[in-house]
C-alpha cells in the first residue's frame, strides 16, 4: 500500500476537525475521522495529549510571578488547579493568590477549600490543599 497516497486521500476526503462533532450517522468523531465512539483513542494518544496539555498549563503559568516564586511541589498543586479549572478560572482565585504572594501557605490552602470548584471536586481539593499547606506530597499521592 502507499501510505502517503492513502494519507493525502484521507486528508482530502475526511477532512480535519480539531474539535469534536456528529458525523454522518451521529458518531463523536474527531480529527480525520477518527470515531470515538467506537474506537476511541490508544493510551499512547491519551499520553501525547496530556504531555501536551501540561506544557500548555506550564508556559500559562509562567507568565504568573506568584506561581514563578513557588517551589516545585506548590507549583504542581496549582498546575493541578489549572488543568481542571482553566488559566482563566484558576486566576480567579484572587484570595488565594494574594495569600500565595504573602508566603501563607495555611491561609492560601483555606481560601483553595473555600470555594465551589472545592465543593465539586471533593478529594482532590482536600489533598491539593494539604500539599498546598504543608509543602509535602503523601508517598501514596506520589506514587498514583
Amino acid at each position: 500500500m502507499n501510505r502517503a497516497l492513502l494519507r493525502s486521500q484521507l486528508e482530502k476526503h475526511e477532512g480535519l476537525r480539531l474539535k469534536p462533532y456528529l458525523d454522518t450517522v451521529g458518531k463523536l468523531t474527531v480529527g480525520y475521522g477518527r470515531n470515538l465512539d467506537d474506537v476511541g483513542i490508544t493510551r499512547d494518544e491519551a499520553d501525547f495529549m496530556l504531555d501536551n496539555d501540561i506544557e500548555a498549563v506550564e508556559r500559562q503559568l509562567e507568565t504568573v510571578s506568584e506561581y514563578r516564586a513557588l517551589d516545585p511541589v506548590r507549583q504542581t498543586v496549582i498546575a493541578n488547579m489549572c488543568f481542571n479549572l482553566g488559566f482563566r478560572g484558576l486566576i480567579g482565585f484572587k484570595r488565594m493568590w494574594a495569600a500565595i504572594g504573602q508566603g501563607n501557605y495555611k491561609r492560601a490552602a483555606s481560601e483553595m477549600l473555600n470555594s465551589k470548584w472545592a465543593r465539586q471536586v471533593g478529594t482532590r481539593a482536600t489533598e491539593l490543599a494539604d500539599v498546598m499547606r504543608t509543602g509535602k506530597v503523601k508517598a501514596q499521592e506520589h506514587s498514583e
